[in-house]
Parts: C-alpha cells; sequence; structure tokens
C-alpha cells in the first residue's frame, strides 16, 4: 500500500504542530472512522483517523463528515478518557506504521490522567486503541480481537497491550550505506525485492525506485542512493505528490516518480485528503453495485451476441435475390424438367456470357412447384433481411444505451445509483421495487454544478435522469448544450447563450470528465445551443439527437476541473 513506514514518518512529523493542542471534540462517523477535533495555534483542526482495510491513513482533512445520532461505544470511550485532553506528543513506532498520541487530562473527579492513543494502520489488520501508559493496558478498541481470532495477540478491553510482531526487518535510520550495500546479494538479481524484504517501512514503490536511481552502478553508487534516502528521511524532506490518471498512486520521497501527470501538493495532509477523498466511499459503493455492473455487461454482452446472430440470418438473407432469379430461369425452362429430377442445367439470361448453370430441384414435387419454392424463399429472405436490419439497430441501439449506464456507473455517487436503478425499473429491466417518496426522489435529481473562469454557471447530469432533468427542464431554449461526440457520456450547460471560448473550452473539459474518455487527451466535444438538441419519441432515457452543432477538442484537466466546481456552500 502507498501508505508505508515513510509516509507515516512524514505525517507523524506533520501532526507535531497538534502538541500542546486541545481536543475538543471526537466523533466517529462511521465503524471504521474516527474525527478529533484539536484546537491548536489558534484555528481548529480535523484529524481523521481510518483504519478501513483499503484505505488505513491518518492526517488532518478538510472533508465533511456525517454523524451517526448516537456516538457508537467506542466513541464515548474516547470521549471520556481524550475528551478535553491535551495532546503531549505525536510519535512513531520505529519506521512502522504505529503511531503513539500521549493524551493528558482530567478525570471525573479531576485528578490528571495520561492515555496513549495507539493507532495500527496495518490494511486489514488496522486499529486503534486507548491505553492507560502506567499499566500497559488496553481500555479499549475500535476492533475487538479475541483469543479465538488470535492466540498470540488479544485485543480487549483490561488485556495487556502487546505490539505486533517485528517482521526481521531493519530500520534505515540506524544503518549506513556501506552495511546496507553487504546486505544486498548482486548476483541474486531483483534487487527492489531484496531491499523490500530487508528495509522496514518501504513499500515497493520506494524500493523500486531506489533500485532504479542506483541501477546497473557499484556498490558504492547503491551506497550513495541510500545515504541520500536516510539523509531525507532524517531531515524530513519531503515532496508530497500523487499521479493522475488510470493508475493514481502517491508519495512523500523526492526519490519516487510516476509516469504519468502529477500533482503537488504543500503539505503531507493535503496530498492524502486529495488523494483519498471519496475513495472510501467509491469503494463501498462498487461493492454494492456489484451486482448491477454484472448485470449491465450481461445485458450489454446479450445484445452483442444477438448482432452476431442476426448478421449471420442477414448473410443468409443477401442471397434473396439468387433465389428469385433461380425461380425466373427455372420457370423459363419448366420444358427441361421432369417429375423426379434433382438437378436442371439451364442457361443463365441474366449473365453477359449466358452460362450454364445448375439448379437443385425436389424430385417429389412438380417442376411449377419447384419454382414456386424459390419464389417463396425469394419473399421469406426478403422479409426477414428488414426484420433482421430492424433487430440489429435496436440491439445496437441497447448496446449504446447499457454503455451509457455503464459509464455512469464508474463514476456514480450513492444517489447517483438509486435514480439508475429506478430507471432500470421504469424501462422494465428490472423489477420494480416499493415506491420511493417524492421528496427523497427530487433531492437525487440534483446535478452537479460549476463556476467558469468567468463566473458563468455551467450544470451537469450525472446520469440519464439529471441529463433529462438539466436538458429539458434546468435549461432555457438558448443556453448552450455540450456532449462528448460519439462517446458515453454527461449532459453539460452552459447557463449563456453566447459564451465565451475560454467557457467553452471549460465546460468541454467537464463533459469530457464526466465521460468514458476521461482519462483520454484530445477528446472530441460537440456544442450547440438547447433548441437544437431533441429527444426522439420512444427513446431511452438520456438520448437525444442534436444539429447545428460545432466541435472542440479538449484534455481532461482534474485538477482544474476540481477548482471550478461550486460546493453546497459556495452561490452559485
Amino acid at each position: 500500500m502507498p501508505f508505508d513506514g515513510v509516509v507515516t514518518r512524514a505525517i507523524t512529523n506533520e501532526l507535531t504542530s497538534l502538541q500542546g493542542g486541545r481536543i475538543q471534540k471526537i466523533y466517529q462517523p462511521t465503524d471504521s472512522e474516527l474525527i478529533l477535533t484539536v484546537r491548536s495555534g489558534g484555528k481548529n483542526h480535523s484529524l481523521l483517523i481510518s483504519t478501513h482495510s483499503s484505505y488505513a491513513r491518518i492526517h488532518l482533512t478538510n472533508e465533511k463528515y456525517t454523524n451517526p445520532k448516537e456516538p457508537p461505544m467506542f466513541c464515548m470511550v474516547l470521549r471520556k478518557y481524550l475528551g478535553a485532553g491535551f495532546i503531549e506528543s505525536v510519535e512513531q513506532v520505529e519506521l512502522e506504521r504505529i503511531i503513539h498520541i500521549k493524551v493528558r487530562s482530567k478525570d471525573e473527579i479531576g485528578d490528571e490522567q495520561s492515555k496513549t492513543l495507539i493507532i495500527e494502520l496495518m490494511g486489514k489488520h488496522s486499529n486503534v486503541m486507548v491505553v492507560d501508559p502506567e499499566r500497559n493496558v488496553i481500555l479499549d478498541s475500535l476492533k475487538h480481537i479475541s483469543p479465538a481470532q488470535n492466540r498470540h495477540r488479544t485485543i480487549l478491553p483490561g488485556q495487556t497491550y502487546i505490539a505486533p510482531p517485528e517482521q526481521g526487518k531493519l530500520n534505515p535510520l540506524e544503518l549506513d550505506g556501506d552495511t546496507f550495500v553487504r546486505k544486498l546479494d548482486f548476483l541474486q538479481g531483483k534487487i527492489d525485492r531484496q531491499m523490500l524484504n530487508l528495509l522496514m517501512g518501504c513499500s515497493p514503490l520506494v524500493t523500486k525506485a531506489l533500485a532504479s536511481e542506483a541501477y546497473l552502478g557499484d556498490n558504492q553508487a547503491y551506497a550513495d542512493v541510500f545515504e541520500t534516502f536516510k539523509d531525507h528521511l532524517i531531515n524530513h524532506h519531503y515532496e508530497p505528490k500523487r499521479a493522475i490518471g488510470q493508475q493514481e498512486d502517491f508519495h512523500v520521497l523526492p526519490e519516487v516518480t510516476f509516469d504519468q501527470e502529477t500533482k503537488t501538493f504543500d503539505s503531507i495532509s493535503g496530498m492524502l485528503d486529495d488523494y483519498y477523498a471519496g475513495k472510501a466511499e467509491r469503494d463501498r459503493i462498487k461493492n454494492q453495485t456489484h451486482d448491477l455492473m454484472r448485470f449491465l455487461k450481461n445485458e450489454k454482452a446479450k445484445n452483442e451476441r444477438k448482432i452476431k446472430k442476426q448478421e449471420k440470418t442477414l448473410a443468409k438473407a443477401e442471397q434473396a435475390e439468387d433465389y428469385q432469379k433461380y425461380g425466373e430461369l427455372l420457370t423459363a425452362h419448366l420444358h427441361l424438367v421432369k417429375l423426379g429430377d434433382e438437378t436442371v442445367d439451364v442457361m443463365d439470361y441474366y449473365d453477359p456470357e449466358q452460362k450454364t448453370i445448375t439448379l437443385e430441384l425436389d424430385p417429389n414435387k412438380s417442376p411449377s412447384d419447384n419454382a414456386q419454392y424459390y419464389f417463396k424463399q425469394y419473399q421469406k429472405l426478403k422479409k426477414s433481411k428488414e426484420v433482421v436490419l430492424v433487430e440489429i439497430e435496436k440491439a445496437k441501439q441497447e448496446i449504446d444505451y447499457f454503455e451509457r449506464l455503464i459509464q455512469q456507473l464508474e463514476q456514480a455517487r450513492q444517489d447517483d445509483v438509486q435514480d439508475m436503478r429506478e430507471e432500470l425499473e421504469e424501462e422494465g429491466y428490472l423489477k420494480a421495487k416499493q415506491q420511493k417518496s417524492k421528496k427523497k426522489k427530487q433531492k437525487w435529481l440534483q446535478p452537479d454544478h460549476y463556476q467558469a473562469s468567468d463566473g458563468t454557471e455551467l450544470i451537469v447530469g450525472r446520469n440519464n435522469k439529471q441529463n433529462e432533468f438539466v436538458t429539458n427542464r434546468m435549461a432555457n431554449k438558448n443556453d448552450i448544450w455540450l456532449h462528448t461526440k460519439d462517446i458515453p457520456g454527461s449532459h453539460v450547460i452552459i447557463r449563456h447563450s453566447d459564451p465565451s471560448d475560454e467557457t467553452i473550452l471549460e465546460a468541454a473539459m467537464i463533459a469530457a470528465y464526466y465521460s468514458k474518455a476521461k482519462h483520454s487527451s484530445t477528446v472530441p466535444v460537440d456544442y450547440t445551443a438547447i433548441k437544437h438538441v431533441r429527444k426522439p419519441n420512444g427513446a431511452k432515457p438520456g438520448y437525444v439527437t442534436y444539429d447545428n452543432q460545432q466541435t472542440v477538442y479538449v484534455t481532461p484537466d482534474e485538477r482544474q476541473i476540481e477548482q471550478m466546481k461550486v460546493t453546497e456552500d459556495q452561490p452559485t
């Protein structure tokens, strides 16, 4: 995981700014997240601690979290022992993903007490414990681990706190370059894997970067690279950055670079807050919508198979004209056919060279019945061709519809998913469930709002229902409408009849971002006035036709799009 021991050291150093600060509020928004409001340096800071199996982390956050009406038991325990307490220190255990926050507070009778909040960020084994440091006893923990679950390490109230078992790795801060090099076996190869097994707190991202920097160098080169790496750790020389694109990642070391667009930050918390923003929610939505995504992909695949089958029928139907020709030739040569014949050779009057061709016959049919058979086959194939062409077009429309839904689901939020399920019920693809209240339904139809550089309002529909809402109900006839050209995506509205070229490009960038081409460059985006956009009768939700369009080409810039986003507490 990118949140390794090195990142833990960096964030721990940053969180020392909270030392001397007072814990004013403690919340537990979910079963894996804690928020501590700390008053330090004359302002409030929100400290997020997450034990999420995939996104375990700790950092200051600007994100807003919804808290339950009734605080969970562990939250109440933390308020009892840490509430109104002062943070004395924030320390990392060696270079492990373990942080100890020591808090001094007062108990019920006013006596001072010291408690230690221990945060272990270890993937699915992540946990948070409040410990009495004098007795080294666990007062409570976010996750309870019984002896039946782990006989080597019990985590329950009243139990002695035992640190996680050591992995037998060496702390880079206690090594020198020469010792580091002696620990490597250059004949064995895979130096980055050797470093990974040797160095405490280093993820594959770090060891690959170190191995790459010293690649094919001598012993001294590897020693120098290690010493520079160690110096960065000792002096807290960090360059927080994250990769933007299909392969998202982050790190804090100057040695770690990415082969794609990179976003830099002034603080470790800023980087982590940006990287993880909405990630846990998207992961939760992905798990919740696994069945829906599978359904959409199955329906799409079903129509693709249908087209292949219909194309085979169409290929056969293309022979219709041949059967008409055979019927006419046989009629002209009936005098050559006798009952019982299986074939007959006739002159092809339609051939410029008038070659002879052989016609297949049914020996049990009369000559005229054989001719009628060819004519009937012609009529049958001609009719089937018309039907098959219609069926192929319908299947293509279905594929286009499901591709749009798949793209929307990949970028969906919780409310969007409900909109999509409801749409599929209304269209007859899913069995209808209990009707939702109109009040809640209206809340779901809230599109995203953005603001162009010149202040022009931009509106984006995130799903088919919202697309129809913004296009058919919110927009005025002279507003400008945008959509990626021949690519599944969202409807975007510019609330202006004559926007600037810069505003058009910014809106087009948003349209490209909310499309299947989100991670592509030079994405074609069409734009036209709303009065030129129409929904055909009987068309699927969100489907429109348009004309009088112009096309621009843009590359989505996530940072710029984020800056244009209008939050709920901002005016449009």
